[in-house]
């Protein structure tokens, strides 16, 4: 299936503060596997597909259960065919 690129941004957004609904839905993504790079505005993580897509549904269900009011996800393919 190839490799897909995670960016997200989890609000409410507090520069230089990251809540507890940005903190877990960074965990979430880690717990599935995937290495996260935590942004001054947002969160990217690369992976295998099917594991980046269980990452998505594990970071809006963790961000929206810690109080998250508004997440954004772009998923972008890495692999050319």
């Amino acid at each position: 299936m190839g490799k897909v690129r995670l960016e997200f941004t989890v609000e409410p957004f507090t520069d230089g503060a990251p809540g507890p609904h940005v903190r877990a839905a960074v965990d979430a993504v880690t717990a599935a596997g995937l290495p996260a790079d935590m942004g001054p505005f947002g969160t990217t993580a690369d992976g295998p597909t099917p594991e980046a897509f269980d990452a998505v549904r594990a970071l809006l269900a963790a961000a929206f259960d810690e109080g998250a009011t508004r997440v954004s996800v772009q998923v972008t393919g890495l692999d050319r065919r």
